[in-house]
């Protein structure tokens, strides 16, 4: 047997040791001297993190005070399929705990090809800290807050809703959210390989949101809504919006929109029914939009409230034949008898003594064709008419071919109220508002004289308050047919008021969209009453008509 052969074997071994040897030292080596702060980096990146620590949300709260929207405490819960021993137990204590799908959750607690999923985000607190307290394995909690509207249904067009992670995103939620959202702040933390945190190296606070108080009242507001309910059964009505405004200062007391929402439920609610029509949709007045070619026939001297006119049932303006709403005879009519028997005749005898030009001019004074500004996110400026035919001089001072919205009328008609001075709407208390003088005050007075016989003893005697004077106008308009020309079928009913008209204090609007009968003195006058003796009863606000 030949000796040298396993000395041979043992000097290879031993070179393939010594250059093992040298390559892991070598290698050893390059990551210690070459690779350490890559590596470093790494390790402190799989160990430490630095994650966002939410700020709590402002709450939003009605004039008084009362809580609209508010934060509350909650618990996200997360699992890490990988470390879930018995995918099926855990979904079952889960779900009974927060009360969800077992079945739903098994799928996403086996899959573990995944990290990270949620089990249930924003829970229940005491739910998670019951299921917290199984310590059932691979499940995780965190505490986070959520949005929440304690009064639900009431003011939710206005107040919108934000998403499930705390951002606006409808109405003053999305409006406000600068405001509300505060600033988040950061952790830094060390991690188990688990996930849990072991300890918190750096923390920078956060700053909580602001807290913001509304012009709203939630009393109102909630009246507001249940009479336009009641309203939209009682006539089968489509839609219904009302707006209380208070002239002197532009506050917006109640802005109703019927059907309503629960805010609290607003992933289940349609897009259609979340609108807030008050703002963003448009009507054809009617004869609401009368008072506006009156006061500028009166304001430029044309006419005194006394003065008068001769008209006939009917009147041809171009190519169109306009006809009264209820009169049939030949009539001797002051302007004043003009706005209260809501004469089409007298208005557009009026508009035609003022021209295009004037009647454009005024329409535009009163903020018609522009926004008014409220702080509300999507508000519509309306329509004006892009263009004049013959017939335009005769349709436009009777409220068609005209788009407004029930914000814009509301201003439009407080500024009458207000002794001639526009005062821009508004939702959030302490707010800058614009104001612009409209018309003088002997043409305010003039105004509010005539709108008082529109109740007293016009088209909108469905609208007086025993106790009080009240002031206003009466609104039927054909909703323009998709196919052209104007529904046979379809109206909006409108009543626009002041009370007490001797010192007023509130401006009221109601319209109502597709009754089965037409007339604003008929179906919205009887809501813009019951708003009204509520409101004045609540408001204390003292009587004014003689007893």
């Amino acid at each position: 047997m030949n000796r040298r052969l396993p000395n041979r074997r043992i000097r290879l071994l031993l070179v393939l040791f010594t250059l093992a040897f040298a390559g892991l030292f070598g290698r050893a080596v390059w990551l210690q001297a070459v690779h350490a702060r890559g590596l470093d980096r790494i390790a402190q990146g799989q160990h430490h993190a630095t994650v966002a620590v939410p700020a709590p949300r402002g709450a939003m709260v009605d004039r008084n005070g009362i809580q609209l929207a508010i934060g509350r405490r909650a618990t996200t819960v997360y699992a890490n399929p990988k470390h879930v021993a018995n995918p099926q137990a855990a979904a079952i204590a889960a779900g009974k705990a927060l009360d969800l799908d077992p079945d739903k959750l098994y799928g996403p607690l086996a899959d573990q090809s995944r990290g990270f999923v949620y089990v249930a985000r924003k829970a229940d607190a005491k739910r998670a800290g019951a299921l917290q307290r199984k310590g059932i394995q691979g499940l995780g909690f965190y505490s986070e807050e959520r949005r929440v509207y304690p009064q639900g249904s009431v003011g939710a067009h206005v107040l919108g809703y934000a998403g499930v992670d705390n951002k606006g995103l409808s109405g003053l939620e999305l409006a406000l959210n600068e405001s509300l959202a505060g600033r988040p702040g950061r952790e830094t933390v060390v991690r188990d390989p688990f996930g849990r945190a072991l300890e918190v190296l750096q923390a920078t606070p956060a700053v909580e949101g602001r807290d913001v108080r509304l012009t709203l009242d939630a009393t109102l507001q909630a009246n507001a809504e249940s009479i336009l309910r009641s309203t939209v059964r009682r006539w089968g009505a489509l839609a219904a919006t009302a707006v209380v405004l208070d002239p002197h200062s532009g506050e917006v007391l109640a802005l109703a929109v019927e059907p309503g929402f629960d805010a609290n439920r607003f992933p289940q609610t349609s897009r259609e029914v979340q609108r807030n029509r008050a703002v963003t949709d448009t009507y054809e007045p009617g004869s609401t939009l009368k008072v506006v070619t009156v006061a500028g026939a009166l304001s430029d001297g044309l006419v005194g409230p006394t003065t008068q006119f001769t008209l006939a049932p009917k009147i041809q303006v171009a190519d169109r034949e306009i006809h009264e709403a209820h009169r049939t005879h030949t009539e001797r009519m002051t302007v004043a008898s003009i706005l209260a028997q809501s004469s089409n005749i007298g208005t557009i005898t009026l508009a035609q003594l003022l021209g295009r030009e004037r009647l454009t001019k005024w329409l535009g004074r009163f903020g018609f064709g522009k926004k008014t500004g409220i702080d509300f996110p999507g508000e519509t400026q309306g329509i004006l008419p892009s263009y004049w035919s013959g017939s335009t001089i005769g349709t436009l001072p009777i409220g068609h071919g005209i788009a407004v919205t029930p914000v814009q009328m509301a201003a439009a008609y407080a500024a009458v109220a207000n002794g001639g001075v526009w005062k821009q709407p508004h939702l959030v208390l302490s707010t800058r508002v614009k104001q612009r003088r409209v018309i003088s005050q002997t043409v305010s007075e003039q105004l509010m004289a005539m709108m008082r016989d529109v109740v007293l003893e016009g088209t909108g005697t469905e609208a007086a308050v025993e106790g009080y004077q009240v002031a206003g106008k009466t609104g039927t308009a054909a909703k323009p047919d998709p196919r052209g020309g104007y529904s046979t079928s379809r109206y909006v009913a409108s009543f626009v008021g002041v009370v007490p008209a001797s010192d007023p204090g509130l401006v009221i609007l109601v319209t109502v969209d597709e009754p089965s009968t037409i007339w604003g003195g008929t179906v919205a006058a009887p809501a813009f009453q019951q708003i009204a003796r509520f409101a004045l009863q609540y408001l204390e606000i003292p009587p004014d008509a003689a007893s």
